[in-house]
């Protein structure tokens, strides 16, 4: 019987130490300073990914910045399932003088197909100008208080955005076989 409990709480304990290892460190700051995020793991790459609420996501993103993240590598976004949400990906890495290996991070902000809204971080890094108005451009994002958000790549007459995997082209007939 004893056996049998001493089992119980070594796999309690096994199952602890693999929580905190799918935690990593930024997400341990962020909750001890209380911010409000969910951690997703880690890539192939072993790059943490923290997922954010869009109504939270200025204020991490200042605080990302100022806690030295200060290089964004990249912007992107998709559709996770038809008819489901829209993702806003954000890949930071901490440049740091002397440093050869930096810390990076992936964020990703979930908004709903219906009102895709997300606060544009364009004032924390210039640099996103053109990828959230790509972004905004092929699935409909809607970037908040971006400076010049409007059509980079379709032209202004064109109707809806073409990357949803919902999406249907107007006008757009199959080719049938004509016989």
């Amino acid at each position: 019987m004893r056996n049998i409990y001493l089992r119980k709480m070594t796999n309690k304990k096994e199952k602890c130490g693999r929580d905190k290892k799918m935690q990593g460190r930024l997400s341990v700051w962020l909750v001890k300073h209380g911010l409000v995020h969910r951690s997703l793991g880690f890539d192939y790459q072993g790059i943490e990914t923290l997922q954010i609420k869009p109504e939270d996501w200025h204020s991490i993103a200042v605080i990302l910045y100022v806690y030295s993240y200060n290089y964004l590598r990249s912007q992107c976004a998709y559709d996770v399932a038809p008819g489901g949400l829209l993702a806003s990906v954000y890949h930071l890495t901490r440049i740091e003088y002397g440093v050869d290996q930096p810390e990076e991070v992936c964020i990703k902000v979930f908004a709903p197909r219906s009102n895709p809204r997300i606060p544009s971080v364009f004032w924390v890094w210039k640099s996103l100008d053109f990828q959230e108005r790509e972004s905004y451009d092929m699935l409909g994002i809607s970037y908040e208080n971006h400076p010049r958000l409007k059509r980079i790549l379709m032209p202004e007459s064109w109707i809806g955005w073409p990357l949803p995997k919902d999406y249907i082209a107007p006008n757009f007939y199959e080719i049938q076989d004509a016989h």
